[in-house]
C-alpha cells in the first residue's frame, strides 16, 4: 500500500544531526547534502509513483523518495549497490540528504530497492511511461522556476553510453546461440543431436573461441555454427517458437547468416550462407545480453551500446546553467533523429527559441522539423565537403520568404534583386538573372548564376534543401562573426554526466536502465551546479554571542 513520506519535513528534536555543533551543522547544510535535500529531495512528486503499488491495505511501502533519492545518488557518484547500502547505512551526509537525521532510524533490505527498480522497469514495458525520465522533468521544471532561469536559449550535443555487455565476435555470440538454443530441446532432441553439440558442450563460449587461430578456421567455425542453428531453429519451431530465447537467437541467425534455396529433383537444396562483415546491420545483435545495444564506428573506433543527447540551458544572464532534457537511444541512431525527437518535450516544458548544435544535427530531416516550430537552429558546423573560395555558395546569396517559409525572392551577391519562381517539383526553384547584367559582373567567375540554353536569361536553380543549408551557413557565420560559441561548454557538461561510469560504460544493461542512470546522473549534475552557485553567493554573517 502507497503511503507517503513526510517525517522529514520534522526533524527530531534530538538525533545525531542535532547533536553536531553549530558550526558542523552549518557545514553539512551548505554542503552537497544540504543542497540535495533542499533542490531534489524535496521536490520529488512521490503521488507520481503509486501506481506501483496496490490500493488494498498492506504493509506502507519504504519511504519512495528515499529509495528514488537513493538511485540518484548511486548513478552521480559511481556507487555499486553495496557501496549505495552502506553510505546508507553509516554516512551522515547521505541520511541528512534524504532528510533523515539519525543513523539509528530507517532501515530496509537491499532487496527492496531491486523491487522498485523492477516495478518500475514492468510499468515503462506495460504503458510505455518511464516515471524516472517524468519524476526528474518535473524536478527540473521546479529548479528553472526557483532560479528563474531563461530557457529560450539552448544547446545540445551527444555522446556514446558503452552498455555493461562483453566484447563478443561474431562467432562468440553465434556460440552462446548455440548454447542457449540447447538448452530448450528435449531429451529426445538432445540425444538426436549429442553429436553435433558435442563441441558446444562443457565450455563457455569464450573457451571454444579461444582454441580457434587463423581466417580459414574461423571462418569454417562459422559456417558449421550456422548450418547446427538453422536446424536446431527447425526442430524446435513447433514447440518453443515463441520462447524468449528462440526468437533472440533466430534474430542473430539471420543478421549473420543468409538461406538460399534451390530446386533439385525430387527436393529443394538449402544452404546456408554466411554472411561478410560489410553485410552486418549496425542494429545486428552485438550481446544476448542486451539484445538493445546497437553498434556505430566513429572516427574509425566502434562503439557498442547507446547514445546519450543532452540539452541544457545557456542564455548569457543565466545566473547558472541547467540540463533541461536527456535522451538515451541505440547508438545508431543519427543526431537528427534525436534533435527531432527532443522538440516537442523541449516546446511543451520550456521556452526554447534558440537551439546551438554542432554540424552533426544539420539535414533535411531536423531542417523540415524545425521549420513548423518557432525554434531556429544555430550550428558550429555543417557536414559535407568544405566550400572554395573559387564558388559562391547559395549561403552567399539572401532570400526573403512569404509567411509559410516559401523562398519568394533572392539577391544575388552583387545586389541584382529577382523573384524567385516555382520548379518542376515543389521542392525546387528557379531564379531569372538578366544576363546582360551577369555577363558585365565582376563577380561573374564565382558566380552559381549560369546562362540559360533555350532562353536569353541566367538561371540559378536550387532546392528547399539547399535553402535550409544555406540558411544554416549564414547562421553558422553570424555565430562565428561574434567571437561568441555558446555550445562549447556543452561537451564539458556532457563529460560530466558520464563521470561516474567508468571508461563511459554504465553497469547496467538494457535501454530502460541505462536511460534511468544516465538521466539520474545529469540530475546529479545540475544539483552540483546549484551547490556551486549558492556556494559562490555571499553568506549571511553568524550572528555575534552576548556578552
Amino acid at each position: 500500500m502507497f503511503q507517503a513520506n513526510d517525517k522529514h519535513s520534522q526533524p527530531a528534536l534530538i538525533s545525531d544531526v542535532q547533536a553536531l555543533s553549530e558550526k558542523k551543522r552549518e557545514r553539512l547544510e551548505q554542503s552537497w547534502a544540504g543542497v540535495f535535500y533542499t533542490e531534489v529531495f524535496r521536490r520529488i512528486a512521490e503521488a507520481e509513483f503509486a501506481v506501483l503499488y496496490g490500493g488494498v491495505p498492506s504493509r506502507p511501502n519504504v519511504a519512495v523518495n528515499v529509495l528514488f533519492g537513493l538511485e540518484l545518488l548511486k548513478s552521480g557518484f559511481g556507487w555499486s549497490d553495496n557501496e549505495l547500502y552502506e553510505h546508507f547505512l553509516f554516512d551522515l551526509q547521505v541520511r541528512y540528504a534524504l532528510g533523515i537525521h539519525d543513523l539509528k532510524a530507517e532501515d530496509f533490505e537491499l532487496r527492496t530497492l531491486y523491487n522498485f527498480r523492477r516495478h518500475l522497469r514492468e510499468y515503462d514495458l506495460e504503458h510505455g511511461i518511464n516515471l524516472v525520465e517524468r519524476s526528474i522533468a518535473q524536478i527540473t521544471a521546479g529548479q528553472v522556476t526557483a532560479f528563474k532561469l531563461d530557457t529560450r536559449l539552448q544547446r545540445m550535443d551527444s555522446t556514446f553510453i558503452a552498455s555493461n555487455i562483453y566484447n563478443a565476435s561474431r562467432l562468440h555470440l553465434l556460440v552462446e546461440g548455440v548454447q542457449r538454443l540447447a538448452a530448450l530441446l528435449s531429451e529426445a532432441e538432445k540425444e538426436l543431436y549429442a553429436e553435433r553439440l558435442a563441441p558446444y558442450a562443457r565450455r563457455s563460449a569464450e573457451q571454444i573461441v579461444a582454441q580457434l587461430s587463423g581466417r580459414q578456421a574461423i571462418d569454417a567455425a562459422l559456417q558449421q555454427t550456422g548450418a547446427l542453428l538453422d536446424s536446431l531453429l527447425t526442430t524446435l519451431a513447433p514447440a518453443q517458437a515463441q520462447h524468449a530465447d528462440y526468437l533472440l537467437v533466430s534474430r542473430l541467425f539471420h543478421y549473420n547468416y543468409r538461406i538460399a534455396e534451390e530446386k533439385v529433383p525430387e527436393h529443394v537444396q538449402r544452404t546456408i550462407e554466411t554472411r561478410s562483415n560489410d553485410e552486418i546491420a549496425s542494429s545486428a545483435l552485438q550481446s544476448l545480453h542486451d539484445p538493445e545495444a546497437t553498434y556505430r564506428r566513429k572516427q574509425n573506433k566502434g562503439h557498442k551500446g547507446y547514445v546519450a543527447n543532452v540539452t541544457q540551458t545557456c542564455a548569457p544572464e543565466n545566473p547558472l546553467q541547467l540540463i533541461t532534457q536527456v535522451q538515451v537511444a541505440p547508438n545508431n541512431v543519427a543526431d537528427t533523429t534525436l534533435l527531432c525527437a527532443a522538440l516537442p518535450a523541449l516546446l511543451e516544458q520550456t521556452e526554447l527559441t534558440t537551439l546551438y548544435t554542432d554540424g552533426g544535427y544539420g539535414g533535411e530531416q531536423s531542417d523540415l522539423a524545425l521549420q513548423a516550430t518557432p525554434v531556429t537552429q544555430i550550428t558550429t558546423g555543417i557536414k559535407g565537403a568544405t566550400p572554395t573560395a573559387a564558388m559562391f555558395l547559395l549561403a552567399d546569396f539572401a532570400l526573403a520568404f512569404d509567411e509559410k517559409g516559401a523562398p519568394i525572392q533572392i539577391t544575388c551577391p552583387a545586389d541584382q534583386r529577382v523573384a524567385v519562381l516555382p520548379g518542376s517539383v515543389p521542392t525546387r526553384f528557379v531564379a531569372r538573372f538578366a544576363t546582360a547584367t551577369c555577363s558585365s559582373c565582376p563577380l561573374a567567375a564565382r558566380c552559381r548564376v549560369q546562362p540559360a540554353k533555350r532562353t536569353p536569361d541566367s538561371l540559378l536553380r536550387f532546392s528547399l534543401k539547399q535553402v535550409h543549408a544555406g540558411q544554416r551557413r549564414q547562421r553558422m557565420r553570424e555565430l562565428l562573426a561574434s567571437g561568441k560559441n555558446p555550445r562549447a561548454a556543452i561537451e564539458a557538461v556532457v563529460r560530466s554526466v558520464k563521470h561516474p561510469f567508468r571508461q563511459g560504460k554504465v553497469p547496467v544493461r538494457g535501454r530502460f536502465r541505462t536511460t534511468v542512470m544516465v538521466v539520474l546522473s545529469a540530475a546529479m549534475v545540475n544539483m552540483r551546479a546549484i551547490h556551486r552557485y549558492l556556494n559562490a553567493l555571499p553568506r549571511e554573517p553568524l550572528p555575534q554571542m552576548a556578552t
